[in-house]
């Protein structure tokens, strides 16, 4: 694709923008995108993308008191800014304010981990769910298997009875 403006060089920009309503995509190459202005729309990617979700921060001000990381000496003004955390402490330090925004962004505040897909399936921990059996039992009670739907109602009795303890 063209540059819209020049109509020489290849578009590595586009911009749509939308107002009153009314939608228009610009597409430019680099030298027109850094002449109309738009050079420095998200140059600074993740970090970029993080510092803007502390905007309420930054937004806030800064106190002359405010509370600092021990071991790096950051603020938490400091980490919404570079959308970095400066260390390991920072994590403790500030708990209590980072913990919604690490809810926002990864959608839990607990490390599960990851297994490799190559990984043999005996090694997958797989945590049965009271809700994730009886979804199975309805499905098997459907096809009318009734062994097997006998061992999955065994189970959930033994999970609920495990979470009654």
């Amino acid at each position: 694709m063209l540059c819209d403006n020049c109509g020489k060089n290849n578009a590595t920009t586009h911009i749509r923008s939308v107002v009153n309503g009314v939608v228009t995509e610009k597409n430019l190459c680099g030298y027109c995108a850094a002449k109309q202005g738009y050079s420095s729309i998200s140059n600074n990617g993740l970090a970029g993308m993080l510092a803007s979700m502390f905007s309420d921060v930054l937004s806030s001000g800064s106190n002359s008191a405010e509370k600092r990381c021990p071991v790096c000496g950051a603020s938490f003004s400091d980490i919404a800014e570079s959308g970095k955390v400066g260390c390991a402490e920072c994590y403790n330090t500030f708990y209590d304010e980072l913990l919604p925004y690490l809810k926002r962004v990864h959608g839990s505040t607990k490390h599960t981990g990851k297994i490799p897909n190559k990984a043999p399936l005996a090694v997958k921990p797989e945590k049965e769910t009271v809700e994730d059996l009886r979804m199975q039992l309805n499905t098997l009670i459907r096809e009318e298997k009734f062994e097997q739907a006998a061992v999955i109602r065994d189970k959930i009795k033994k999970l609920e009875g495990k979470e009654n303890e």
